[in-house]
């Protein structure tokens, strides 16, 4: 009896197999499998040659451009050689004190270089400046093979990567010759160090979704000058396994220097290269090749798996298909084709059935009277919306794909533009220059991926041209899906924002001279000395007005206030840019000079001392005069406080009204 039901359940099975409803649907699955499968195949093996084929022409352009901006950066360092070398006279050369004033002038110099030094054509080092100042070590530069190609090629040169003669770091130096009409008189020469990157700065360091690419400089014999790995500087590329028969190959070739990049082969890897006209060096970037297809292998195993679920939905959906196609489901194709436009009545013309057809009729109804509650629901939700956009006392806006998707009133008075003219306007348009453009798009995304609304402020165009600064605010729709968009508030903050730096302005500046006030000082005083000994050299100079109190016993104070101000205006033209000239209080004014040794400072206090007794102020029928008495004080390693550094130069200020008025002295121990 068993075995007749086995025989009976056999039987049926075979039935089932052989209808056409079975073969056509087994059939149709075995396509799908076949057709879904290898399409998945054949789309990622593709989709990996192509990448590759990409990231090697991109990374051929990131190299040149890298190998472009290299090379500028290189020239604009010849340049502001050349610029000071042309300024260089013998004369200067020979005078110790005059060689060390003129680099004392020369900051901009200073700030591109490690250090700097002049030596003569004999190859003697003049002057040696550095960070800590400028000395004259006892260095002979005839051994140097840059330092005799610039005497005889008469031009400037890049050199070879070499030990530092002071430091022993590794270098490179750029030279320029000074010449007059005998010719080649000394030679100007700037060191860059390797290990402290100041040429090659922000060229080697991966960002972004580049994390995973190695950039290495090299010269032309393959020598290391800049890797992200600093113990590899000065070692030579051949011996880097991710660049080594990249490096082999590129010499077989006859080790070009090509500006506009090389494909280079290394098993596993996307290598290009790029030279550097001028020194001669070349640009090499590398990525992995796995870590590059890494996101297209994951994509196939995930492909194969939606595949695979893909082919059971749809062969679920070949079947339902096949079961309906036998029944007469015109009348439910014609009302489903309805069911959206409007036509009919949601729950009026669906076909009365059982069974399948019954369930579908009745489920596509109450979709239709569902979607019909739900867009009434929505049409109010919006309108709602829209009332509160448009009394919203902020701009408010929907930002979808670098696009304006939506504004509200608010948003077009403040941008000054309408609303059309804001949904065809890109975010970029919003912002001065590309620079703050990136600036805000990175902050914001550092904000989003912490979880946090982004809230900033920037100075934004208007649609009319003008600028102004707004407080803005943005927060994405939805936090894990960014694609859906991000929602913006604005104000206009142009008012509080002037107030504001008014008010800090206040706090350091003298209402009526505009000069800095006792409290600026007091803070950047307090930093020298807390400096010391870097701080070295400074100076400190007081000035006391003479003859200031008879102007406002005659003139009145309006004219005391004016000859203040004017005291103040002949001041500022006498000291550096980086000094600070400061109103202590009445009609007592100091200088805080940094990087100034004591010598330099009693010229700059004789050149206010004069600045202040050429002040010629008409008033009535005659002129008001007054005059200075300056005292220098120079800080000292042994300073104590400022307090003790102020009370050195105001007894070097009474000195000098004891002295007869009108005339600077030194503070007690002082070497003028």
């Amino acid at each position: 009896m068993q075995h007749t039901a086995t025989n009976t359940r056999l039987r049926g099975l075979r039935r089932a197999m052989g209808s056409l409803k079975a073969r056509i649907t087994v059939g149709g699955i075995a396509a799908l499998v076949l057709g879904i499968g290898l399409t998945a195949v054949l789309l990622i093996s593709r989709a990996e040659q192509d990448t590759l084929r990409a990231e090697h022409q991109r990374e051929v352009s990131e190299a040149a451009r890298t190998a472009a901006l290299l090379s500028r950066r290189v020239v604009g360092l010849q340049r502001a050689l050349q610029a000071v070398a042309f300024r260089l006279d013998a004369a200067t050369l020979a005078d110790d004190a005059g060689i060390a004033r003129f680099f004392e002038g020369q900051p901009v110099l200073r700030n591109l270089y490690s250090n700097l030094f002049v030596a003569t054509a004999a190859g003697e080092v003049r002057i040696f400046v550095d960070e800590t100042g400028s000395s004259r070590p006892r260095i002979d530069l005839n051994d140097r093979d840059y330092f005799r190609r610039t005497l005889h090629e008469g031009r400037s040169l890049v050199s070879e990567p070499l030990p530092s003669k002071v430091s022993g770091e590794p270098v490179v130096v750029l030279t320029q010759p000074a010449r007059n009409a005998d010719g080649i008189y000394a030679v100007l020469g700037g060191s860059l160090r390797l290990s402290g990157r100041d040429l090659l700065d922000g060229l080697v360091d991966a960002q972004g979704n580049e994390a995973s690419a190695i950039v290495v400089v090299t010269d032309g014999q393959g020598r290391v000058l800049a890797h992200p790995d600093r113990r590899r500087i000065m070692t030579l590329l051949s011996e880097d396994a991710r660049l080594n028969q990249a490096f082999a190959a590129w010499v077989a070739h006859g080790s070009p220097v090509e500006p506009q990049g090389l494909v280079l082969p290394q098993p596993g890897e996307v290598v290009s290269a790029a030279g550097v006209p001028g020194p001669d060096w070349m640009i090499w970037r590398t990525r992995a090749e796995a870590e590059l297809l890494a996101p297209l292998r994951d994509a196939r195993k995930d492909a194969l798996i939606g595949a695979a679920a893909l082919i059971a939905l749809l062969s679920a959906a070949m079947l339902l298909f096949l079961w309906h196609l036998l029944r007469p489901l015109t009348l439910l194709e014609h009302r489903a084709q309805h069911l959206f436009d409007g036509l009919l009545q949601p729950q009026a013309g669906w076909p009365v059935a059982s069974g399948e057809i019954g369930s579908l009729s009745r489920v596509l109804r109450r979709v239709g009277m569902e979607r019909a509650t739900l867009e009434a629901q929505n049409a109010e939700v919006l309108g709602r919306l829209a009332s509160v956009m448009g009394a919203a006392p902020m701009g408010i806006a929907f930002v979808q794909g670098a696009k304006f998707e939506l504004v509200n009133a608010e948003f077009c008075r403040l941008m000054a533009g309408t609303q059309e003219a804001h949904l065809t306007r890109t975010v970029r348009a919003l912002f001065g220059s590309d620079e703050d453009f990136a600036a805000f798009t990175a902050h914001e995304q550092a904000a989003f991926r912490a979880g946090l609304s982004y809230a900033g402020e920037w100075q934004l165009l208007r649609c009319d041209g003008t600028r102004f600064w707004a407080a803005l605010r943005s927060k994405p729709v939805d936090d894990v899906d960014r694609a859906q968009g991000t929602i913006w508030t604005l104000n206009d903050i142009e008012a509080q924002k002037a107030a504001r730096e008014q008010l800090e302005w206040s706090a350091t500046h003298d209402p009526l001279t505009g000069l800095a006030n006792r409290k600026a000082f007091a803070l950047q005083a307090q930093r020298l000395v807390d400096a010391l000994p870097r701080s070295l050299p400074a100076a400190l100079v007081f000035v006391d007005l003479d003859r200031f109190k008879p102007v406002n016993d005659t003139a009145g104070h309006l004219a005391g206030d004016l000859m203040l101000l004017t005291v103040a205006t002949a001041i500022a033209s006498c000291v550096r840019a980086g000094d600070l000239a400061v109103r202590m209080g009445g009609d007592e004014f100091a200088l805080l000079l940094e990087r100034c040794p004591h010598a330099t400072a009693m010229r700059i206090a004789d050149d206010v001392r004069r600045a202040i007794n050429a002040v010629a102020l008409p008033w009535e029928q005659g002129m008001l005069r007054v005059g200075a008495s300056a005292g220098v004080a120079s800080l000292q390693e042994d300073t104590a406080s400022v307090d003790a550094w102020i009370e050195a130069a105001d007894a070097a200020c009474y000195a000098a009204k004891a002295a007869g008025r009108d005339t600077v002295r030194s503070a007690p121990g002082e070497i003028a």
